[in-house]
């Protein structure tokens, strides 16, 4: 693939980019961020409405963790443009950062070290193109405006919280998103890629993203002598069993058609040689695309755990399933169609291309999942300078992901990108 010429942004874009990327807020603590989105929308015509979801962050707070740690808040940003009789687009940026320490080398790199919204002190980067995001939908939103004349309707910005925890969405929603506002026909949002090289576009249709559940098993044993283990029932065994009958699930349960991960990403138990503990910890990272997979996997997951626990004669474990969990993504193929068609018109057809979806979670699914069923897609914009691309390609190397403190993506080209995508495909479906 030939390297695409790409336009450089206008150099206030460029300059909030770096901007943002030099100042990252964590989930749900937002509060310059968002403000100077607001403050953009504004100075562009929007009607602006700023702290939405500040009541269900407030509870979710005092639930989960007892109080309401200083800075948190819900920072949920709308903006409504009203330009004549027409669709109602929605497009969608996220806007948190993660608590990651940024390695990446560049002039720009953050430094800044900030509390999580449940109280942990960590560096802090925006590790997964965030930044990127806010600068492109600014971008959109700009170009849009200046176009008005080609296009009617109303075209909804919203900025989001708390995506790289799952539950901004929510959020933004359970404050009436749909309610207070108009409701949009379609739902828009883009994400960088970081195995694509800038200037181009990559697609799913159908699924695009995974539904993402956690779940915490407490295997419950009797401790003892490690001498004596006829005494004990031991915890570490169980749990071993456990992790290997796990794979079962995906081996035997799941239609090889489709698909889903049970990962364990942790297991603790006991502190000496010597000791058979009383409990071990697993924590299980659960993925599925279609629902019902997604019900049989948690289900699963149970059955195994308890019956594990009793063909060693051991109390029956604790299993504690994450209620907040990510659904997955789904690009309505109609409007996916419609929309990388004109995307494609607009960057040229060689550098739009329809890939597999992933694993990864997206709480965007979240604005195609209500009542409505509100046609949605989210496109992915390459992010990786084209040299550094192609010699990763050459000699197998693996390319900095996403969450790496070591991912840095060619900006300018990818904002541009970006920005051209949206507008493009924001466009065709005003067309209505």
């Amino acid at each position: 693939m030939s390297m695409r010429e790409v336009a450089t942004p206008d150099q206030s874009i460029l300059d909030l980019y770096l901007q943002l990327h030099q100042a990252p807020e964590l989930s749900f603590k937002e509060a310059k961020t968002s403000a100077i989105l607001a403050s953009e929308l504004e100075s562009l015509g929007f009607e602006v409405t700023t702290g939405l979801g500040q009541d269900w962050v407030t509870d979710k707070a005092m639930r989960d963790i007892g109080e309401v740690k200083p800075g948190v808040g819900g920072y949920g940003v709308v903006g409504v443009l009203k330009n004549g009789n027409g669709p109602t687009v929605l497009i969608r940026t996220d806007m948190d950062a993660l608590p990651v320490p940024e390695q990446t080398g560049v002039s720009y790199a953050s430094t800044v070290e900030a509390q999580t919204w449940t109280g942990v002190e960590s560096p802090v980067m925006h590790a997964c193109g965030h930044d990127v995001h806010m600068t492109a939908w600014l971008g959109t939103a700009r170009t849009l405006v200046a176009q008005k004349s080609k296009w009617k309707g109303t075209l909804v910005m919203i900025a989001q919280p708390a995506e790289e925890i799952g539950l901004g969405a929510e959020a933004m929603l359970a404050d009436g998103l749909f309610e207070r506002f108009p409701k949009p026909d379609y739902n828009l949002a883009l994400h960088v890629s970081a195995d694509s090289p800038s200037g181009t576009v990559v697609y799913s249709t159908g699924y695009a993203m995974a539904n993402v559940d956690s779940v915490d098993i407490h295997v419950k044993g009797v401790g003892g002598h490690g001498a004596y283990p006829q005494a004990t029932r031991d915890p570490i065994l169980i749990g071993a069993h456990i992790v290997t009958a796990l794979q079962s699930l995906v081996s035997r349960n799941v239609d090889p058609l489709d698909s889903a991960v049970v990962t364990v990403g942790s297991f603790k138990a006991g502190a000496k040689h010597n000791i058979i503990p009383d409990e071990a910890t697993l924590l299980l990272t659960v993925r599925s695309y279609d629902d019902e997979t997604r019900q049989m996997l948690l289900e699963g997951i149970q059955r195994i755990a308890k019956a594990q626990a009793a063909a060693f004669d051991a109390p029956e474990p604790e299993i504690t399933i994450e209620s907040d969990y990510t659904p997955s993504t789904y690009n309505d193929p109609d409007t996916t169609g419609r929309a990388m068609k004109a995307v494609s018109k607009k960057l040229g057809s060689e550098y739009v291309m329809q890939v597999n979806p992933v694993m990864g979670g997206e709480d965007f699914s979240q604005y195609g999942r209500t009542d409505d069923k509100i046609p949605s897609v989210l496109f992915w914009v390459g992010a990786v300078e084209p040299s550094k691309y192609a010699k990763a390609k050459a000699d197998g190397m693996p390319l900095p992901s996403l969450h790496s403190s070591l991912f840095a993506p060619d900006y300018a080209r990818t904002i541009q990108t970006g920005t051209d995508a949206m507008t493009a495909a924001a466009l065709e479906l005003f067309k209505d």
